[in-house]
């Protein structure tokens, strides 16, 4: 990453967020889509400043145009995209004079948005994803950055999901809390930040994010953790479309490439719990999720854990397999009435009647080079997961500072963190404590006697 920038970027975030009172993830989301290319949606009552944030967002660009409407249901097309011009209807040109309005603004906010109704929507997507807006016969090309949407509550109705889905990010935005009420009133009105012109961003940063994050690498214990997410996801009925996923980890890379890294890191997945619920509780259980995993394994715990699991089952098999007993010979044995073994299948019984005799069982006797390769199997086990033990000391000596030195992650999250780390520390001994019971196991296992390896190596 250009090293201006890096620089810049806390300063201008920081200035942005000066004078707002609990707004900081919303200032945060709203910059960080920007950079991104996405939008960010503010869920919340009226008056707990979803407009601020848009307004304060303008004044990270240089030569930012702005837009700002509130919508309803009887809200017409002209008001978002300009009304029509009168000399293109005289020429036969169905046209709209843009300028000033959604197609010619580089940040916008629209109030209200899901009262868009069925003339607005479809402009609308297309103005979204595509940044193009289709004027008469023409479709034109937009500078829209990003788009700060609000509403008072989520959108109800199939014909509102597209909409919905268009914004990466979404934030509920709540009244200021009990505590920091007391802030809130030394406030005194919403004056606009001060932003030093060199720290605002020009197209020419925005084309380097983009383009730049897209060669971050994502490392195998962040994907490992996007994959377990994403079963829990869909065990939890949290619908998260392929698309989505994909515009996450872009996100992801865009974080990771505006903090100076060189690959995503399992600290931007903080983000996560802002990216992947439709619903209000959702943002909670994912924050809660993630927390409870911030030392997921290189393919996630669940991976040892199924892995344990299956040794163990292994071992529970071999201990209770019982074979029929053999002579010195190799010749099996029966059980004769008389109470000795024989190598006769049949006998007689009381009556002297013949009979079959039952086989003569014992417990299962393993070749030692069965048993070396199980032990072998469950030393490997233990190497891996205590060098899962080390990358999550190595992580909590970090913790602190990787957070605060986060552009996007807020610093309150050290605590949660550091409980993750630990209680995944803690999962990781009881795991090792259940493969030292499988090595007694395996190694207390009844043996056959050393012999030639005649039929290959690893038959029991």
């Amino acid at each position: 990453m250009d090293g201006a920038l890096t620089d810049r970027l806390p300063r201008l975030r920081d200035a942005l967020t000066k004078g707002l009172v609990e707004r900081d993830v919303a200032v945060r989301l709203a910059l960080l889509a920007a950079l991104a290319g996405e939008h960010l949606l503010l869920v919340g009552p009226p008056g707990t400043a979803k407009s601020l944030i848009a307004r304060r967002l303008r004044h990270a660009f240089r030569d930012a145009t702005y837009f700002e409407r509130l919508l309803t249901r009887f809200s017409v097309p002209e008001e978002l995209f300009g009304p029509l011009s009168i000399k293109g209807l005289e020429e036969d040109r169905y046209e709209r004079l843009t300028k000033s309005y959604l197609p010619t603004a580089s940040i916008a906010f629209l109030d209200e948005i899901f009262k868009a109704n069925s003339a607005i929507l479809n402009a609308l997507l297309t103005l979204l994803n595509e940044r193009e807006f289709d004027n008469g016969t023409r479709r034109q090309n937009t500078p829209l950055v990003a788009v700060v949407g609000a509403s008072n509550e989520l959108p109800e109705g199939e014909e509102l999901d597209a909409l919905f889905d268009r914004f990466l990010l979404r934030l509920r935005v709540d009244p200021v809390s009990k505590d920091a009420f007391p802030d809130l009133l030394k406030t005194r009105g919403h004056a606009a930040p001060i932003v030093p012109e060199d720290l605002r961003l020009t197209e020419n940063d925005l084309d380097a994010a983009r383009k730049e994050a897209e060669d971050i690498p994502v490392p195998d214990d962040v994907t490992g953790l996007l994959c377990d997410l994403r079963e829990w996801c869909s065990a939890e009925e949290m619908p998260v479309s392929d698309r989505r996923w994909r515009k996450v980890v872009k996100l992801l890379q865009t974080s990771a490439w505006t903090c100076g890294r060189d690959a995503v890191s399992i600290w931007d997945c903080w983000l996560l719990q802002h990216c992947l619920w439709s619903k209000a509780e959702g943002r909670e259980k994912i924050y809660e999720w993630y927390a409870s995993r911030v030392g997921a394994a290189t393919e996630g715990p669940s991976r040892l854990v199924r892995l344990v699991r299956a040794l163990e089952g292994m071992l529970k098999e071999d201990k209770e397999a019982i074979s029929q007993r053999r002579n010195e010979r190799g010749e099996p044995l029966y059980s004769g009435s008389d109470g000795k073994v024989t190598t006769n299948k049949k006998g007689s019984d009381r009556y002297g009647r013949e009979i079959n005799l039952q086989p003569a069982m014992e417990w299962r006797k393993y070749r030692p080079v069965y048993i070396r390769r199980c032990l072998q199997e469950v030393k490997k086990l233990q190497a891996e997961m205590e060098a899962h033990k080390d990358q999550i000391d190595k992580r909590n000596k970090t913790l602190e500072k990787d957070i605060r030195e986060h552009l996007w992650v807020m610093d309150s999250f050290t605590e949660p963190a550091s409980q993750g780390l630990a209680k995944a520390r803690d999962n990781i001994d009881k795991l090792l404590e259940r493969l030292e019971e499988v090595r007694k196991g395996y190694d207390q296992l009844p043996r056959k006697e050393e012999e030639p390896d005649l039929i290959g190596e690893g038959q029991s």
